[in-house]
Order: C-alpha cells, then structure tokens, then sequence
C-alpha cells in the first residue's frame, strides 16, 4: 500500500510540474510590417528588427527570453543531479597528441575541468640532469586571458628554423582573430601582433609570414555585418600591421577567399581561391617571384598540394575522380592527360593524406569508418595500417622526415587515446589512456543500412548500453548533419555518455550532403537536392520507430549550425514524428541568410534567394517560412549572442515565430548564451551549464527518470 501511495504521489507531483511547464507566458515579441518582394511572391519578415542584435529592445527580448527559458528549467526536479554527473564525466584528463618542432615536444592538455586546454612544451636535450628533472613547462595558457575562460586559442605555427610560432586568440567564440607572435627560445610574446583576421593561418618564409585579412570592420555590427573584400599579407617581423604588403587582392569579387601555403621545399607560394564552402581555384607563383601562375581553375573540383619534389608537385583532387584520388604532375604541364596516378580512386571515400618517413598514410572512409594506407612515392603500396577498432584517427602523419609521429583514435564510447607509430614497422603502441569514471565495455555500438525515399542505402550508427529490449519504449537522441561535405564519424561526447547511461539510444545517420560516399553523394543532398537530406533524416526516424528501438512520444532530435537547419526543417515539416526538437545554432531564413557576415560562402551548398530558381526550392523547406498554426514538439532553440557564423538573428526570429503559432502544450524556447559563439572555444564551464539544460530538457520531456 505504502508503495501504491508512493507512486500515486510521484504521479500527482509530475502532472503539477507539467501543469507549470504548459503554463508559459512568453514574452511579447513586437512585429513589423515588412514585405519583401521576391520574384512577384510576397513575403512577410514580421520579426526583422530582430536581425539587430546589438539594439537595447533586441538585448532587453534575449533577457526576457532567457528568463523564461530558465524559470522551467529550474523546475525539473533532477537539474541539479544532472549537473553534477556531467561535472564528473567531464573531470578527466585530455591530452592531445605530441608533435615535435625542434628541441621540443608540443602538446595540448587539460586537467580536468580547466575552460581551456593548455598547450605544455617537453625539451628533448636538456643541459643537464636538474633540467632534465623539471616537469614540462607550460607554453600558452588561454585560462589566464579572461576569467570567464571565453578566450581560446586557435591554431599555431612554427618558422622553419624552429625559433619563431605564430599564434591565434579569439574572443567570445567569434570567428574573428588575433594573430601573437613567440619567441621559442626565451617564451617572450613579441610586439608584432594582427589583427582582422579570421578563416586563414599563417605560413612563415623568411622574416615574416604570410596571411589572410580583412578590411577593419564597424565594430558595433563586427558579428553581424557581411565580411568582403579578403586579402593575402606578407608581414615582416618587427613592422607595424600598418606596412604589411598586399600579396593579392582582387577588388572585383567581394565574395571569395583566399588563402596562402607552401610546402617543406619553400620553392612555390599555393593560393587556394573558393567562393564558398566547396570547389577551390589554385594559383602559384615562385616564393620570391611577382608573378602569379593559374593551375586548376575553379570552382567545380577541389585541389590541395601535398608535397613538392621540384617541378613535381603531388596533388590531392576529386577532378576526374568524385571519391578523389591521388596524382603527381608536372607543375608546367597540369593537363590531366600527363598525370601519374599515384594512388587511384576507390570505391572508398580518400578523406586525407599523411606524411611521414618519405611516405604518404591514405585516410580512408569505408561505411564511415577508418582505414588507413601506406604509399610510397610511386604509388606502391607498403602496408594497410591496424588500427584500434572502429572509430575515428586524428593526426595521422607527421613531417617528411619524420621516422614516427603520435594519433589519435577515439569511438562513441570511448575518448581519444593516444598511440605512438613508428614508421618503420608500421606499428602503434598505446601511449596514453583517459581514465573514465565508467566502463566503455558496458556499451555497444552497431552499424545499420536502412532504404531512403529515393531507395538509395544510408548508413546508421547505433549506440546503447549492452542488452536493451526493442520494445519501442526507449528514448531515442537522433542526430545528423547532412551538408557541406562533411563527414559524420564514430566520435565521442562525455554529455552523451550521460543519456547512454540512463538507458538512451543514440542514432546517427550518415545522411546525404556529407561526404561519406564521396562527391556523388555531397551533390545528392545540395541545392536543388536538399530536400533529400530531411528525406534521409526523416526515414531515418521512421526506421528506428518500426523497429522498435523508440517511439514518437520517445524521440529527441538534435543538430547544430546545418545540422540546426536540419531539425528545423524536419519538425516543420514532420511535427508530429518528434517528441522534442533541439535546433542548435541554426540556419533557420533561407532567404537570407547570405545577407550576414560570411553566410555568402554557403550559396554554393544552398544557392540563394537573389536567384529565381534558388528561392522556388529554398522558400519550399526553409525553416522561418513553413512554421504554421500545429502542435510542435518541444523545442529549445540555442545560440549565442557572438555567433557571427550563423548570426542569432536565426535563432531569435525562428522560436519567435513557433511561440506565436504553436496550438499544442509543448513548450518552444529558446537558450541564448552570453560571451558565446558558434561552438568553437567554449569554455568548459558554459559547455556544462548548456548541456545541463539541454540534458534536463530532453529528460523531462522524454520522461526519463533519473
């Protein structure tokens, strides 16, 4: 009896929490009457004021939503719980893997739960026996840079001479950059310093670098207004940014990019030309010469130069080869009919090339899987490379002479553990393992291939804890992408493992868009094609339904930035297939989401509105504009107020629009982080506090106990 009560008074005690959770007073949103006219069609952008997020009454609605947002989440009762466990899932220590520049080795490394990594330096040859008992020395710490830990660092790069490293900071998660210069020998950040800087590196010849920049912006609309007009700088050490000289620049494309490399010879300056997201142009010119040489002209294939042996140059390409492959040419003759083939194309995806000991590691995706080559530089073959198990490798190569080098290998279970390879043998040892506060072992993950709309066969990962029923009563997280030929691979989330734990199924399809089964299969999800990757996602759900893995009442569905765009198409068009939405930093106008910072970039993968046939097919799925008077999943809606990838505009005019036209009792909110971007260098602190309330989110609205 007293059990009876129990349960009796859990049940009274979760309908009056519901009962609160259906009782939400949004904010007032004001409207505005604009009317666009595209190509005779009317259409209505009542919530355009939101577009300007520095505005007092912009800020004052982010506050008011946020406290709404916040008032229910405090009312889940297991919140606090949930906090605390991510917390301890998180407290491990992270290592990333060592890389040597001269007398040193390089490495990332974080203790536990510090906001950033610290980037730690291990000397080879020290003096003597003292030096040599010293622990590794700390080299940048981006913890000491604000507080808060919203300053991350970027990437690094070192001189030939191993003596000078560039350095990159951002701040608040912007794409934007600064560019610090230092002093291998004495630690010492030296007084050159870039700034307007942002989707480039630097690469060193003689006494400076080479980068990429853009004009000064207005800083009051710096994360919003569109970034034009890039240019390529050489910097001589010790002059102000002021003297740098332009390198190329063309102020007839306001929307291109441009970026600078070399090779370990130094003879040749690559420029890498793209007026989006895929497809590159390729020039080149003698590193000390004026003259700019055309080498591949753009912008239907893609082309990386890997290596140079004089006038060879080895080049990476999906021209003639949609799965890429691998070709030696003569850098005076690039016609296709005198290439060598070093490495020929294959039925798997070639997703990247390694150097190291005069050899080339072939990076291959097979069913969204590793496998790796070695080749020599005539294209033998040496050996096929074990590795762990199925997952994902990070770093695989080192330099050209290098005789070993460190990787990464991680699965959906398990973090990045780090081997050490040597060349020679072509052998990996365990270098380094995180220590887990669970057993990755109680946990298995299994690879399906389901039928899409159009019949093709979609890949599908599959992660739960060993011996769950199929008894369509588990909660489900589905997660994709689907675009701009990015590959999904087995990667590991310590916020997932807490829904794993809890009896979740996590499900990732490799739908179209990405790159998986290479070009062929990025083109079958773009522009005019994009509805086929809701299709893929969309069956996708159905299959985990009809084979009793979840429910409707049980499946979440989550994506970020595309992905973002992914589930607001999905649950406006599917509303009633999903018990809770999560659109992450979205691309939610299709219509004008060109008009920001570098949202230009992506008209290659979406096409824009400013074209007549674009805006037939974009205004048919985009997110904003199909939101209609139904009953939506429940919705939380993130962005960051420093997004200036995917400006929150997005994010803000999208939860305003399924607040005012939501007829069901699920809530839709939306979760705007303060001092934060797109995702990149967030803090650890503020990825906890997000994934607390996305996690209690989820739980509470899937009925999970926990």
């Amino acid at each position: 009896m007293r059990t009876n009560l129990y349960i009796l008074a859990s049940l009274l005690l979760s309908s009056i929490s519901l009962s609160k959770a259906q009782s939400i007073h949004y904010p007032k949103t004001d409207t505005v009457k604009q009317i666009d006219n595209y190509f005779g069609r009317q259409v209505s952008d009542p919530y355009r004021w939101l577009e300007n997020d520095t505005a007092k009454a912009v800020t004052q609605w982010v506050d008011e939503e946020n406290s709404v947002t916040q008032a229910y989440l405090s009312q889940i009762p297991y919140k606090a719980k949930i906090k605390s466990r991510l917390t301890e899932l998180q407290n491990y220590t992270k290592i990333g893997s060592p890389f040597k520049k001269g007398n040193y080795f390089y490495y990332s490394k974080n203790d536990g739960l510090q906001n950033q990594a610290v980037i730690y330096r291990q000397n080879l040859n020290p003096e003597n026996a003292e030096t040599k008992k010293i622990a590794d020395e700390i080299f940048i710490d981006p913890n000491q840079y604000a507080k808060d830990g919203t300053v991350s660092l970027g990437g690094m790069q070192f001189n030939k001479e191993n003596t000078l490293m560039t350095y990159t900071l951002a701040a608040a998660g912007s794409d934007w950059q600064t560019i610090y210069v230092k002093d291998l020998a004495s630690g010492r950040v030296l007084a050159d310093t870039i700034r307007w800087v942002k989707f480039g590196g630097t690469t060193w010849h003689g006494n400076g670098f080479f980068y990429s920049g853009y004009p000064k912006p207005d800083e009051k609309k710096m994360y919003s207004n569109e970034s034009v007009f890039q240019k390529v700088y050489y910097h001589t050490m010790g002059t102000p940014q002021s003297e740098d000289q332009v390198v190329y620049e063309d102020n007839t494309h306001a929307h291109r990019y441009y970026s600078v490399y070399t090779t370990d010879e130094e003879r040749f300056l690559f420029l890498d030309i793209s007026e989006g997201t895929y497809g590159t142009e390729l020039w080149y010119k003698e590193m000390d010469g004026n003259e700019w040489k055309l080498l591949f002209e753009g912008f239907k294939n893609e082309y990386s130069v890997i290596d140079t042996k004089g006038d060879e140059i080895y080049v990476l390409t999906n021209d003639h080869a949609p799965n890429k492959h691998f070709v030696r040419m003569n850098i005076n003759n690039v016609n296709p009919e005198a290439w060598t083939i070093i490495v020929p194309e294959q039925k798997m995806v070639l997703d990247g090339i390694g150097l190291s000991a005069n050899h080339f590691y072939t990076h291959y995706l097979q069913d969204a899987k590793a496998l790796v080559n070695e080749y020599d530089y005539d294209g033998k073959l040496t050996r096929s490379i074990d590795l762990p198990g199925i997952g994902t490798i990070g770093s695989f190569g080192g330099e050209r002479t290098d005789n070993e080098f460190y990787y990464t290998f991680n699965t959906f279970t398990s973090p990045a553990s780090i081997f050490h390879f040597m060349c020679e043998d072509g052998k990996s040892t365990l270098y380094k393992a995180p220590q887990l506060c669970y057993n990755p072992e109680d946990y298995v993950t299994e690879q399906i291939f389901y039928t899409s709309t159009d019949g093709a066969k979609v890949p599908m990962f599959i992660v739960h804890k060993k011996g769950i029923k199929l008894n369509g009563n588990n909660p489900c997280l589905l997660y994709s992408y689907g675009g701009f030929s990015i590959n999904l691979t087995p990667s590991y989330s310590a916020s997932r493992m807490l829904f794993l734990e809890n009896g979740g199924i996590y499900a990732m399809p490799n739908i179209r868009g990405g790159n998986e089964y290479g070009e062929t299969w990025h083109r079958g999800g773009m522009l005019e094609n994009k509805q086929q990757v809701f299709n893929d996602f969309i069956t996708a759900a159905e299959w985990l339904i009809n084979n009793k893995y979840t429910s409707k009442n049980k499946l979440a569905i989550s994506g970020r930035s595309n992905g973002g765009l992914l589930i607001g198409a999905c649950m406006t068009q599917r509303p009633d297939l999903f018990k809770v939405a999560l659109p992450g930093v979205g691309v939610l106008d299709m219509l004008r989401y060109h008009k920001f910072t570098v949202g230009w970039g992506w008209s290659v993968e979406y096409g824009n509105s400013d074209s007549k046939d674009a805006f037939n097919y974009l205004i048919k799925y985009s997110p904003l504009h199909n939101v209609r008077k139904v009953a939506y999943p429940a919705t939380l809606v993130t962005t960051g107020d420093h997004d200036d990838r995917v400006v929150p505009a997005h994010s803000f005019k999208f939860a305003a629009t399924l607040q005012k036209n939501n007829t069901g009792k699920n809530p839709t909110l939306i979760r705007i982080d303060k001092s934060a971007g797109h995702g990149a260098g967030k803090p650890l602190s503020k990825q906890i506090d997000e994934d607390t309330d996305v996690w209690s989110f989820v739980f509470y609205n899937l009925g999970m106990s926990y």
